[in-house]
């Protein structure tokens, strides 16, 4: 990022009229693509037409806009309002996206599975990295496809482990699958995004900084970034509900006030990040969680409702436009075509350390429960199945452009182009067959989200029996892991909760449930 370029401005001499004209122009067909995606959306899920799902749409519709702009004789300053700058996706478009899925991440559901998740967000997502990034350099080295230094290799693995399911998701409320599943594949996604631009900040400073790094110095830097990046957005989600609790605005004349500064938090957060040299990206998801959780309850009951649509709405808007400027960019940059076996390799590559992650995670977890409480096969398939790769992949990919010398970064960005492409066209497409191929449609009982995730249809609840097989050293630290989560919902009840919210745990419990079901409603009424 060597320059802020929010508008293309042209220096050279189109009059200021010219350049207002051509502005209006460009935002007025921007305008239109995004009410045709929502439109067409619309008509596809009202008709059940799994095979197109809304973020494909949105695509193929800024990919045949953007052929058709790259063919026409449309004027060079118009043309170039449409190009993507990095600048404005990471400010103005990622971070509502990424809040919104701290945001939105049922506080119960999210804690009954906490194990899980952070197995397959954590360990998974860093097994998926430097598989990709070996399996890369090895084909380089074996001459398979385009040779990239091994640094860059696991730069590239880094990024592409970033998953988005926000297809496979819709797809799943649609058809009703396994709350199980469901709060797996979406908070594995959710922790996903930090682990992964984590990893790849860490490794990009490798890259750097070449000189005198050694391993330990490389685990330092990781954790600076992510624990530094968490805490900072944990603390502002933690400023912001006694904010809320103690300033007394939940008051009929107050509510626009209430409603202002809670919005501006998560911007705080993110620009708080980037100031301190972390990452918004992770802060702001941080920040979202916690404010979800604590300081939701402490406002009023407009406001609640206010601020629960807006973000949903801002969220919808700036993912559809992302989906549609990924298209648009696709058919009018200038892409690196000449490295198709890179692309093609890379594809296999990342299948494979999607397979790594998935089952040797669900092996460790399903090493520490009974046999009611595995996580089934039919599940780890759908799991793995669901590693679409979307938004943040493709910003970490743009960013690699000006990161990497040499065509690096351009080749880079091709591949995963290409490979976002093709994951939410084939795979979103796809996805309702494979789920009634695994025989995973409508396995769902419960009537709610949050209900009996602790019961015994549960298998990644935290759970305090003693297993009745072996106490080797890795059952034994694996369990120990799942009860600090029984640890720590027991904490947040207790402790938490009535700290930093004006309600008890008992009550918080209930609300949770009536906030996740205006989530399913929300959800399924929305774009996404």
């Amino acid at each position: 990022m060597d320059e802020l370029q929010i508008s293309p401005a042209d220096p050279h001499g189109a009059s200021p009229g010219k350049d207002q004209q051509a502005a209006g122009v460009g935002i007025l067909l921007q305008i239109m693509m995004l009410v045709l995606s929502f439109i067409l959306g619309h008509v596809l899920r009202r008709h059940r037409f799994y095979y197109l799902p809304e973020a494909s749409a949105s695509l193929l519709i800024g990919l045949i806009v953007g052929g058709l702009a790259n063919v026409s004789n449309t004027e060079t300053s118009i043309r170039a309002w449409f190009n993507f700058h990095e600048e404005f996706f990471f400010l103005f478009l990622l971070p509502p996206i990424i809040f919104q899925s701290g945001f939105s991440l049922a506080p119960k559901p999210f804690f009954s599975n906490f194990g899980a998740i952070v197995t397959f967000a954590i360990l998974g997502t860093f097994i998926a990295s430097v598989v990709t990034g070996l399996l890369v350099y090895l084909g380089g080295v074996l001459y398979l496809m385009y040779r990239l230094p091994l640094v860059e290799c696991l730069m590239f693995g880094a990024l592409i482990s970033a998953t988005d399911p926000v297809t496979v998701l819709s797809i799943f409320q649609e058809l009703g699958t396994d709350t199980n599943l469901y709060a797996l594949v979406f908070g594995e996604s959710v922790l996903n995004d930090a682990m992964a631009i984590s990893l790849y900040r860490t490794m990009s400073l490798v890259k750097n900084n070449s000189s005198g790094q050694n391993f330990f110095l490389i685990v330092v830097r990781f954790l600076e970034t992510f624990v530094g990046s968490m805490s900072a957005g944990v603390g502002v989600g933690f400023t912001s509900a006694l904010l809320f609790k103690y300033a007394g605005l939940d008051i009929d004349n107050l509510q626009n006030l209430e409603c202002c500064l809670f919005v501006l938090f998560p911007y705080f957060s993110y620009m708080l990040a980037e100031g301190l040299g972390l990452s918004g990206i992770v802060s702001i998801l941080f920040t979202g969680m916690v404010m979800k959780h604590y300081s939701f309850s402490n406002l009023s009951e407009n406001s609640q409702k206010f601020v629960a649509a807006f973000f949903h709405l801002i969220s919808s808007l700036a993912e559809t436009f992302v989906f549609i400027y990924m298209g648009f960019d696709i058919a009018m940059e200038q892409h690196s075509w000449s490295h198709v076996g890179f692309i093609f390799f890379s594809i296999i590559f990342i299948g494979l350390a999607r397979a790594a992650n998935v089952f040797s995670c669900a092996y460790l977890l399903n090493l520490v429960r009974p046999a009611q409480r595995q996580i089934p096969l039919k599940h780890q398939k759908a799991l793995w199945y669901s590693g679409l790769r979307g938004a943040m992949a493709f910003a970490l990919a743009l960013q690699s452009v000006h990161d990497l010398p040499e065509g690096h970064g351009q080749t880079i960005f091709t591949a995963t182009t290409a490979i976002v492409v093709l994951t939410v066209l084939l795979i979103g497409g796809s996805t309702g067959t494979m789920l009634e191929a695994l025989h995973v449609v409508g396995d769902t009982h419960e009537p709610h989200l949050s209900d009996n995730f602790e019961a015994n249809n549960g298998y990644v609840a935290p759970y305090d029996e003693e297993s009745s097989s072996s106490g080797n050293r890795l059952k034994m630290r694996l369990k120990e892991f799942h009860r600090s989560a029984a640890s720590f919902r027991a904490l947040d009840r207790n402790y938490l909760t009535p700290f930093f919210t004006t309600q008890s745990g008992d009550r918080d419990d209930n609300d949770d449930s009536n906030a996740e079901d205006s989530l399913l409603r929300s959800r399924r009424e929305g774009f996404h």
